[in-house]
């Protein structure tokens, strides 16, 4: 991995260590070619997955990166929006991770341009997915006025609970949702965008109400979603009946990848003691022991899963989730070192080669619902969230001396 040639001005005005040197027109310390095995030192893990940081937070405007991306381009740009707010989680884990106060910084005051707010649509788990990062600088800052206006949405939410059918069908017709169920948890990336703030919102108020909400509908999504037989979900109901060409179920990659890195994400919250806790660690074993078997030589797992020798291109933000998924429950002891970790491996030496020089994680399927194609020329700010999350559990691994 050749040194990062960032959008120096840009970082400079952040302050980001990362690229300090360049600011004082210093050559940085880490242009180093790594070997294969230098791929999972701290080091390497570190170099590489700050430079994915940096280059997106270099091109967090239109101008800087509609080369890179060549749809929902208006959607990007909502700075509360799901498009974005996937990237400050991935950003707030990897600072917690490194110890990284210049990025907490960075978030700390973005987060408060936003007065710490939702977007405006009270019932739309899309737009509640930044409360994943606001509640990460609670956590490290103590301000309580950064949960007061997440806690007023989610109080009106559970006082006036949507009770749609869960049906993908029938069209909305209010303004924001496209489709009445959006009312609730009727699609499988509403789990990781919802589910996990309110479970961590429960452990840090010591209201119970928000967990109890969250598991109730958690499962009655995971129930309808949940393909038993393949232990994988099916995006939404549009698909309980649609195969490919070739016959195949349909199971969209980067859908199960919200899913799984979202049930990772719930139990790390979750109360040791909590009734469902066992639930949820079988329904992400479950998960995990699938997914090992559909991963591709090459370490990426396919946008179809289970018809992955038909979709043999590369994509980025699936693999990306499963590699942080996977490393978590590594970690946490879980899943067992001896089976997974090869996976891990695989997965993560992918994704470094899908790294431009310059810090861009590339092959990134677009905004979307079902598999598509991908252009290794592309990215989104979800794709660098997802590495930023792959790499700060993979790092952890590393400290552990698993590599």
């Amino acid at each position: 991995m050749r040194a990062r040639h960032l959008a120096i001005g840009i970082i400079c005005a952040f302050g980001l260590s990362t690229a300090l040197q360049a600011c004082q027109g210093e050559a940085p310390s880490s242009d180093v070619t790594q070997s294969a095995e230098d791929i999972f030192s701290k080091t390497h893990i570190q170099f590489v997955t700050d430079g994915v940081a940096d280059w997106q937070l270099a091109h967090m405007e239109l101008d800087q990166f509609a080369p890179f991306v060549p749809s929902f381009q208006d959607r990007s740009l909502e700075k509360r929006g799901w498009i974005q707010g996937a990237f400050f989680k991935g950003l707030a884990d990897w600072a917690g991770a490194t110890d990284n106060d210049e990025y907490f910084e960075w978030l700390r005051r973005f987060a408060t341009e936003q007065e710490f707010r939702f977007e405006d649509r009270l019932y739309h788990a899309d737009d509640h997915v930044v409360g994943q990062y606001y509640l990460t600088l609670y956590n490290k800052y103590k301000d309580p006025e950064m949960l007061a206006p997440m806690r007023k949405v989610f109080d009106q939410v559970i006082a006036n609970p949507s009770k749609v059918s869960l049906d993908f069908g029938p069209k909305g017709t209010e303004e924001g949702y496209s489709h009445a169920c959006l009312k609730r948890w009727c699609w499988a990336d509403a789990l990781f965008m919802a589910p996990p703030v309110l479970t961590e919102l429960s452990a840090v108020t010591g209201d119970s109400k928000y967990l109890d909400f969250s598991d109730s509908e958690f499962w009655i999504t995971t129930d309808y979603l949940f393909d038993k037989s393949e232990s994988l979900f099916f995006r939404d109901s549009r698909f309980f009946e649609k195969r490919e060409e070739t016959g195949e179920k349909i199971f969209w990659s980067r859908g199960n990848g919200w899913v799984f890195t979202g049930i990772a994400d719930v139990l790390d919250a979750l109360p040791a003691d909590h009734p469902s806790r066992a639930r949820y660690t079988a329904l992400y074993k479950d998960m995990a022991a699938k997914l090992i078997t559909l991963q591709t030589d090459e370490g990426f797992w396919p946008v179809s899963l289970a018809a992955g020798e038909h979709y043999p291109v590369k994509e980025t933000s699936g693999t990306a989730f499963f590699v942080a998924g996977l490393a978590w429950g590594v970690e946490y002891g879980l899943l067992d070192e001896a089976t997974y970790l090869p996976h891990i491996k695989r997965g993560w030496t992918g994704l470094n080669q899908s790294v431009t020089a310059d810090g861009m994680i590339g092959s990134v399927q677009q905004v979307g619902f079902a598999p598509d194609k991908v252009s290794p020329n592309e990215t989104q700010f979800y794709g660098a969230g997802a590495f930023l999350l792959a790499g700060a559990n993979v790092l952890k691994l590393a400290d552990k001396g698993l590599f």
